[in-house]
């Protein structure tokens, strides 16, 4: 299908919507092309089917969001979004996101994408309110496959939850996926590294485990890469997040994670958040600074490592209390029970986004210049840069000032 004429859906702009003079006014002209910065998108502030059915009607992780508490002296809850909880599968929602993104200089929202056995699970964020706004020109997309199990967490006990969907998926439903995701590789706005549609996959352990195997893993891969050629892309540009990878019990097909990477072809790697490679204070404070700087020690490396480029990352902030069970007493203890990152101000945010595009520019070749933020939405894990009732625009003012245009 031609690139250039595939269009799904049609938005109409909405006259009331208003981000401020500011963000108007400051917009830079030229693009100073040094780095690409994609925020991943996290879609599950509107109504699917699923949910309806394990929480009831009208429920939406804003719920969690509303009813989060203070759960120690001194701690910020429940975090207000100054937009309102609104509905994402709005195109006319999601407009006013792209604007803010887009004047903010970041370049792409990649979407926590969720494909199991039985079909797509919160997709309606990026089909009804993206795909459909009348202004996704002015902002690519991307996907990230996340394909973890998901465990109904909303909210968690500590003394465990119920699997509702596991990450596994074998050929079938595999291939499935790979239709759609072909389809949304053609639209105009899909984000392309050197000319080819970037697809992440968040679990690789657990992508080998649906398939069946290294071997099954690699030629599904290679398959999903045929059909993309044939479509007239160069190829699809793999990249897997590296957090928590596991090596699955009794195989002996590979025995490190850069000889699973070389097995698979992934072109290079990156990070959802900075706390898959750092450790929380044992309290119930972690300071921001702190775990930036076992951050980057990881990011220092990582390439070497594994082989290929990385693609830094910078984290808001973290705070997943509004995901744990409001009427238990808090404690520490596995996820959602986490220590809470504190000082994690926009100055101190932006500190990080500059030392990222250091990162970036002093290791990366241009066309594979990309920063992964975390997040634009993940309201409930308490990193987000849509605005809030108490900090405003400033961290996507960090973003502009650091990405800003010459």
């Amino acid at each position: 299908m031609d690139r250039r004429s595939f269009i799904i859906g049609a938005g109409t702009l909405a006259a009331n919507v208003q981000l401020g003079p500011r963000l108007e006014a400051e917009k830079p002209e030229v693009a100073d092309g040094s780095c690409r910065v994609a925020a991943y998108y996290f879609g599950n502030y509107h109504l699917d089917e699923r949910n309806i059915k394990a929480h009831g009607p009208a429920w939406t992780e804003w719920n969690l969001v509303k009813a989060a508490a203070p759960r120690f002296p001194g701690h910020r809850q429940p975090r207000m979004p100054l937009w309102g909880y609104e509905d994402e599968s709005d195109p006319r929602v999601f407009e006013k996101k792209i604007a803010a993104a887009s004047a903010s200089n970041i370049d792409a929202f990649i979407f926590d994408w969720y494909w199991y056995k039985d079909g797509p699970f919160l997709e309606s964020a990026l089909t009804d309110g993206y795909l459909r706004s009348a202004n996704c020109k002015d902002l690519k997309f991307g996907v990230l496959w996340a394909n973890h199990d998901w465990y109904d967490i909303q909210p968690a006990k500590m003394a465990g939850n119920q699997l509702q969907f596991a990450g596994g998926i074998g050929r079938e439903p595999f291939e499935a996926m790979v239709d759609r995701l072909l389809e949304l590789f053609q639209h105009p706005s899909y984000l392309l590294v050197g000319g080819c549609p970037y697809f992440s996959i968040y679990e690789l352990y657990r992508f080998v485990q649906g398939l069946g195997g290294v071997q099954q893993a690699a030629l599904a891969l290679e398959q999903m890469r045929r059909k993309a050629r044939a479509l007239g892309f160069p190829d699809i540009h793999v990249n897997a997040v590296t957090w928590g990878v596991k090596l699955l019990p009794g195989q002996n097909e590979i025995s490190n994670l850069p000889e699973l990477l070389d097995r698979l072809h992934i072109d290079s790697t990156t990070s959802y958040v900075w706390i898959h490679h750092t450790e929380f204070s044992r309290t119930f404070t972690t300071e921001y600074r702190d775990i930036q700087t076992e951050y980057e020690i990881y990011r220092a490396t990582a390439a070497k490592a594994m082989g290929r480029p990385y693609f830094p990352n910078v984290t808001v902030g973290w705070d997943s209390t509004p995901r744990a069970c409001q009427t238990d007493n808090y404690r520490l203890g596995d996820y959602p029970f986490t220590s809470v990152i504190v000082n994690n101000t926009p100055e101190a945010f932006r500190a990080a986004l500059e030392s990222a595009k250091s990162f970036a520019i002093g290791n990366l070749p241009l066309k594979k210049r990309v920063i992964t933020l975390n997040s634009w939405n993940e309201w409930t894990e308490g990193s987000y840069l849509e605005p809030d009732t108490v900090n405003g625009l400033a961290y996507l003012d960090a973003v502009r000032k650091v990405f800003g245009r010459a």
